[in-house]
C-alpha cells in the first residue's frame, strides 16, 4: 500500500504543476529512418499534459509567411473529425469517448481521468454532427446547423452517390442524403458493427471510401496500450478493415496497427496512407507516430514490435512468427505526438510546394517531457513518397507558460482547397488560405 502510495502521489504532482514550457523541437523521431533509441523501464509513467486555457480576444494560430488564417467556425462542441461535402458544406463530427469507454480502474484510472481532463478530454460527448456552410466564399461559416444528432461518439464520415456513411464507435450507419440538405431527420440503416465492447480503449472509427465507391476502410484501434489488457483482448482490433458497399462484407485490409486515425489517398501513386499512434511508457523518445502507406495485407507489428522487428518484451506471449513478418511503416511523425489527422494536397490554391504533400493534425503529447505536437505539420512529397522533414503549417497553441489554448485533431480541405483544422480545445474549426486567395469563392461566385 506504501508503494501504491507514493506511485499516486508521484503521477497526482504533474497534475498541478504541469505547466513549464512550450513543445519542443528536441524529438529524434522524424522522418523516414527515425531514430530508435533502448527503451526505458518505467516504473511511473511519465504525465506532462498541457492544462487547457482559454485563448485570449484576438487570437490566431499562426500560419507561414503568405498564408492567412480565420475562424471558420467558433462555439463548437469538442469539434474533432471534418468532411467536406461535394457541394461544399462542411460536416463536423463534435463527439468524445462514448461513457462505457475505459480509462482503467483504481487510483491509476482515476488519475488518468484527471488527465484527459486537463488535456480537455473526458467530456460528456454531444454525439451529433454540425453543418457549416459558407454562403458567400467569406472564409466564415455563416451557417451553423445541428446536421444529425443521437449517434454514439461519431467520428468518420463518407458520402458515396447520395448515400452518407457515418463511423459511430460501435456501428457503421447509412442515411439517405440529398444536396444541400441542411439537417438529416431520418433515422440511419446500420449496415455493420464495428468492434467496441466493454474496453473500448481506442474508441475513435473514421472512414473513407475508395474512388470507385465500391469500399470503404475503416480503421480500428487497440484495445490497450502494449497489450496489458491480454492478447485476447485485441481479437479484430488494431487494424484497417474493408467494408463491401454492395454486400456488407468486412475483412481485414491490415493488420498491427496501434490506433490508426488520419486516411488519404496519396494523389501520385494513388496508395492509401494512414497517421497512426503508437505504444507509450517506454520513454521520451519511443516510439515514434507515424504515417504510412497501407499495403494490402500487411502486417505493421501491434502489439508485438514496433517499426518492424523492434520487439516490446511487455507482450506476453511473444509471437516471433508474427514478428518475422512486420514491415516498418514509411515516415515518422515525432514520439507521443499524437498524430491524428491526415489530408493529401490535391488542389491548386496553396503553392506547388505543397501538391501532392500531407498535412497531419498533431493533437500533442500528454506523456513527454518536453512536450511536443500541438499543431498542424505539413510532409512534403516527391513521386508519391516523402520528401523532406516536416515544416510546422500551424502552430500557437501552446503558450509561453505551458498551457493549451487548441488541439488540432482533424484536417480536410474545403471545396476551394483551403485547409480546415478542426480544434477540440478551442472548440473551432480554422480555415487556412493564401492571403491573396482569402475570399476566392466570392471571387469565383461573382466575378468581381
Amino acid at each position: 500500500m506504501r508503494l501504491l502510495n507514493r506511485l499516486a502521489a508521484s503521477m497526482v504532482l504533474p497534475l498541478a504543476a504541469c505547466a513549464i514550457g512550450p513543445s519542443s523541437s528536441s524529438d529524434i523521431g522524424f522522418g523516414t529512418s527515425p531514430a530508435m533509441p533502448a527503451p526505458e523501464s518505467m516504473l511511473i509513467p511519465m504525465v506532462n499534459i498541457a492544462p487547457i486555457q482559454a485563448r485570449p480576444a484576438g487570437f490566431m494560430p499562426i500560419a507561414p509567411n503568405g498564408f492567412s488564417v480565420t475562424e471558420f467556425a467558433g462555439g463548437l462542441a469538442h469539434p474533432r473529425w471534418l468532411y467536406t461535402l461535394p457541394n461544399g458544406d462542411v460536416l463536423v463530427a463534435e463527439s468524445d469517448a462514448p461513457k462505457e469507454h475505459d480509462e482503467g480502474s483504481g487510483i491509476f484510472g482515476w488519475i488518468r481521468r484527471q488527465v484527459m481532463k486537463r488535456a480537455g478530454a473526458g467530456v460528456t460527448s454531444p454525439d451529433r454532427i454540425a453543418l457549416l456552410r459558407d454562403a458567400n466564399g467569406s472564409g466564415v461559416a455563416q451557417m451553423q446547423t445541428v446536421f444529425l444528432r443521437g449517434l454514439h461518439s461519431p467520428f468518420g464520415m463518407a458520402l458515396i452517390d447520395n448515400k452518407l456513411y457515418v463511423a459511430d464507435t460501435d456501428a457503421l450507419l447509412r442515411f439517405d442524403y440529398a444536396t444541400g440538405t441542411t439537417q438529416i431527420t431520418s433515422p440511419g440503416l446500420k449496415v455493420a458493427d464495428l468492434p467496441a465492447g466493454p474496453i473500448n480503449h481506442h474508441w475513435t472509427k473514421n472512414i473513407l471510401a475508395d474512388h470507385s465507391g465500391k469500399h470503404l476502410y475503416i480503421t480500428v484501434g487497440s484495445n490497450s496500450n502494449a497489450g496489458e489488457n491480454g492478447v485476447d483482448a485485441e481479437q479484430g482490433r488494431a487494424r484497417i478493415l474493408e467494408f463491401d458497399v454492395d454486400t456488407g462484407r468486412l475483412r481485414p485490409y491490415a493488420t498491427g496497427l496501434r490506433n490508426a486515425n488520419g486516411l488519404s489517398w496519396q494523389p501520385d501513386s494513388g496508395a492509401l496512407w494512414t497517421a497512426v499512434n503508437e505504444r507509450d511508457d517506454l520513454g521520451n523518445n519511443l516510439v515514434p507516430d507515424y504515417m504510412t502507406a497501407v499495403k494490402n495485407g500487411a502486417f505493421y507489428g501491434f502489439p508485438y514490435s514496433y517499426y518492424g522487428h523492434h520487439v516490446d518484451t511487455r507482450v506476453k506471449p511473444q509471437r516471433p512468427d508474427l514478428v518475422a513478418t512486420a514491415i516498418a511503416p514509411d515516415y515518422a511523425l515525432g514520439n507521443h505526438t499524437a498524430s491524428l489527422g491526415l489530408v493529401f494536397y490535391d488542389q491548386t490554391l496553396f503553392p506547388t510546394h505543397y501538391r501532392g504533400g500531407a498535412f497531419v493534425g498533431q493533437h500533442g503529447s500528454w506523456n513527454r517531457k518536453p512536450r511536443t505536437g500541438y499543431k498542424v505539420v505539413f510532409v512534403p512529397f516527391a513521386d508519391g513518397k516523402p520528401a523532406g522533414a516536416p515544416e510546422d503549417f500551424l502552430s500557437g497553441f501552446l503558450t509561453a507558460d505551458g498551457h493549451a489554448v487548441g488541439r488540432p485533431v482533424g484536417v480536410a480541405l474545403d471545396a476551394h482547397g483551403a485547409l480546415l483544422v478542426a480544434d477540440d480545445v478551442g472548440n473551432a474549426v480554422w480555415r487556412v488560405a493564401p492571403h491573396s486567395n482569402i475570399n476566392s469563392a466570392y471571387i469565383v461566385s461573382t466575378g468581381k
